[in-house]
């Protein structure tokens, strides 16, 4: 198979899909693989590097997707990207159809096989490819959350972890996962105080059980949302519904009772949004406004930010389902591994992911009913 890495288009996204020790993983095993030019360096990895381990360089990214059997990506493609789109062309990448349905409809009417990254689902539940970047997200959120608690970025001049005779900063978390998790680790880390909104008993016993109780957990109902976001100094939505929408569980009512200059850092921005005020994208160049007083920020790639360490943590989970759709071919690949299976959102035409299906508004068509 021919294997192609176009560099990352998205403003101010430093991230590449592959490493040189992957595509030399690739290439013993028989495969080719293209890689346009400079698409490693913003995460530290020289052409000189992707062609000592046997890639071939290619000046442009039109030539990447033109030879390519499989596309292998971080980010989903931008509008510009879609004239590179055809028949048969697998594409591997996040792709977050639940909020893109211009990328859904794209992928669908030029028959290409979307298999995205964030619905490679394991029997337990757990998301392999979409952890290591809700672990860089989780982190990230309170290192940004504080950082524009500071008065020069118009936040409340509060310091999360107070000093001795000041009380520190009330973090609160939406979401008890993966992100909310890493979100925890760091803002208790940094002294603050911190409660997490969860709606799975279970996972709040874990998250008492593992900190031993050095955080509040809340059950996730209105009546407790309402009134842990009042308090909150940094709210940091951390929800995800695999293959869907973020479901809204602040409302923009909640948020105007919050403090003025208190910041809210929105994690599942790419998928919407769990916090209603949250109303559009920002960028790393731009990744805030404000609204009833209080900060926003709304970056779709925050990983992008760190890409060396992202880069590095995100193909270390993905080379394995690299090697096998390009060893086995697609449709053996998918047969053979459920998991993978769950992350085919388009195929020959159609969705073929039932949450994605529902979010986009377009009909849902089982994948085993389209493979040959």
């Amino acid at each position: 198979m021919i294997i192609g890495l176009p560099k990352e288009i998205k403003l101010q996204e430093y991230r590449v899909a592959l490493i040189p020790a992957g595509c030399g993983m690739l290439v013993q095993q028989g495969h080719e693989v293209i890689v346009q030019k400079d698409a490693g360096i913003g995460s530290g990895f020289s052409n000189e590097e992707f062609a000592a381990a046997g890639a071939i360089i290619a000046e442009s990214a039109a030539e990447v997707w033109a030879t390519a059997d499989m596309i292998v990506k971080v980010k989903e493609p931008l509008p510009e990207e879609f004239v590179y789109f055809r028949e048969g062309l697998i594409l591997f990448t996040y792709l977050h159809l639940a909020a893109a349905t211009e990328l859904a409809k794209a992928l669908v009417d030029r028959r290409v096989t979307g298999i995205a990254y964030e619905t490679i689902q394991m029997p337990s539940g757990s998301l392999p490819l979409l952890v290591p970047m809700s672990e860089v997200a989780g982190r990230m959120s309170v290192q940004e959350g504080a950082k524009y608690l500071e008065a020069y970025f118009g936040g409340r001049g509060v310091l999360l972890g107070g000093v001795p005779g000041v009380p520190p900063a009330e973090v609160v978390i939406i979401g008890g996962g993966i992100v909310g998790t890493n979100a925890a680790k760091m803002a208790l880390g940094l002294g603050a105080e911190v409660v997490v909104i969860e709606k799975n008993s279970e996972r709040m016993r874990y998250l008492d059980d593992v900190f031993q109780g050095r955080l509040r957990t809340l059950s996730s109902n209105p009546y407790n949302i309402a009134n842990a976001v009042r308090k909150a100094d940094l709210l940091i939505g951390a929800v995800l519904v695999p293959g869907a929408r973020a479901p809204r569980l602040v409302t923009e009512e909640m948020v105007t009772t919050m403090k003025k200059g208190a910041v809210i850092v929105d994690v599942a921005v790419d998928q919407g949004g769990s916090i209603e005020t949250i109303d559009r994208v920002t960028t790393h160049e731009h990744p805030t406004y404000e609204k009833h007083g209080v900060i926003h920020y709304a970056v779709a790639n925050m990983p992008g930010a760190v890409p060396r360490t992202s880069t590095l943590a995100l193909t270390n989970a993905t080379i394995d389902y690299v090697l096998q759709l390009a060893s086995r071919g697609f449709e053996a690949a998918v047969t053979m591994n459920p998991a993978l299976a769950l992350g085919v959102n388009a195929h020959k035409g159609v969705i073929t992911h039932n949450s994605v299906a529902h979010a986009v508004g377009m009909n849902y068509t089982e994948l085993q009913s389209v493979l040959g």
